[in-house]
């Protein structure tokens, strides 16, 4: 069929909106109508070549929309679906089969490929092979073909204009303090970096109830609207020594910090700030062969610890709709992040989230 898609052909350079012709559905693929799709900083990554995806290629990996046709295999969604499509797995590795599959063993291979699996391409502009299956779904586009592991049904009440961005960076921030760190009421966090993964880090902590939740960001702006949803201090570590604050806020140490900066040098910081036997969780994405140096002794000595977390070590299907019940409650309202853009302006969109200007872009096809 014939699709409007986004797409990158080269490294910090702009998208280009183009009709592509888009396969069938196989027997255990999911064809969606794209309502709104999120922006996502992996997306622009992925554009900038921090990992050695394939280009031409149609990126877009916080997908929502409409089910318009299920293969035959697909038991999970039918026509007229209304979904949120998320990351893909394997479903067959020892992680998939203990229900952590954010860490499948083939997690580049069905997400960052630029192909399916099987090394197929979905997408083509006459003869000319266009990489897809981005994240399972490559949903910068008028439709998009996704799997059955990876599309969460969600209820039909559900405002698809605002869903997309919970199948990665909401989902990526909540589901680190929820599920990975399992932070507690009472205690202690600090998020460095509060675009959207950070803010919705702050806003699961609030919602569960921990006593003190420190933002440190660069940006004024940004850390108003954490304490708006959530932060009890805020540290802009262009003014001051981020650690010495935290240490001065809590007496010694937080229980847990969060890195979603993507910048080494502010993980070394986020394990400074830990108290004994604190917990420091990282989801920024620097580029690859990127390097930091750790007082061992720190570490050690207290117990304290360090840890990667993928998606916030979520299972989409159960997570995504609780995500979905809590801003249905007035509980987590991500809606606040996002500031939505007609699709043909998606270079507009993704300059205004490199420059600060907005937290979380959401383009909607048919504004």
């Amino acid at each position: 069929m014939k699709i409007q898609a986004a797409v990158t052909r080269a490294s910090h350079a702009p998208m280009s909106i183009e009709t592509l012709d888009l396969d069938d559905p196989r027997d255990g693929e999911v064809l969606v109508k794209v309502v709104a799709v999120g922006i996502c900083h992996t997306d622009m990554a992925i554009r900038d070549k921090a990992l050695p995806v394939p280009q031409p290629i149609v990126l877009g990996h916080e997908g929502a929309g409409i089910v318009e046709e299920a293969g035959a295999a697909v038991t999970k969604v039918k026509r007229g679906d209304r979904v949120v499509m998320t990351f893909n797995s394997c479903g067959k590795c020892p992680s998939c089969n203990e229900h952590a599959a954010t860490y499948c063993h083939e997690f580049f291979a069905y997400n960052f490929s630029g192909a399916r699996p099987d090394g197929s391409i979905p997408l083509r502009k006459g003869n000319e092979r266009i990489h897809g299956n981005f994240f399972g779904q490559s949903s910068f586009a008028t439709y998009a073909l996704c799997h059955e592991r990876n599309v969460v049904k969600v209820p039909e009440d559900a405002p698809l204009e605002i869903l997309g961005p919970l199948a990665c960076g909401i989902q990526t921030g909540a589901g680190a303090v929820l599920n990975a760190l399992k932070v507690g009421m009472g205690q202690s966090l600090a998020v460095f970096g509060v675009g959207s993964v950070g803010l919705s880090a702050i806003m699961a902590a609030h919602m569960i109830g921990a006593a003190t939740v420190i933002a440190v960001d660069l940006v004024d702006e940004r850390l108003q609207l954490a304490r708006e949803l959530g932060a009890t201090h805020v540290v802009n570590a262009g003014k001051e020594n981020p650690v010495e604050a935290i240490m001065k806020i809590t007496g010694s140490g937080v229980n847990f910090s969060f890195e979603s900066a993507g910048v080494a040098p502010v993980v070394r910081q986020a394990v400074e700030s830990l108290a004994p036997r604190g917990l420091c969780g990282i989801v920024g994405a620097p580029p690859l062969g990127s390097e930091t140096t750790l007082d061992l002794t720190h570490l050690m000595s207290a117990g304290r610890g360090v840890r990667g977390i993928v998606e916030g070590d979520s299972t989409p299907n159960v997570f995504i709709p609780h995500m979905i019940e809590m801003h249905r409650q007035g509980r987590f309202p991500f809606d606040r992040l996002i500031r939505k853009y007609s699709f043909g302006d998606i270079n507009a969109a993704i300059a205004d989230s490199e420059a600060g200007r907005t937290v979380k872009p959401v383009l909607l096809m048919d504004a």
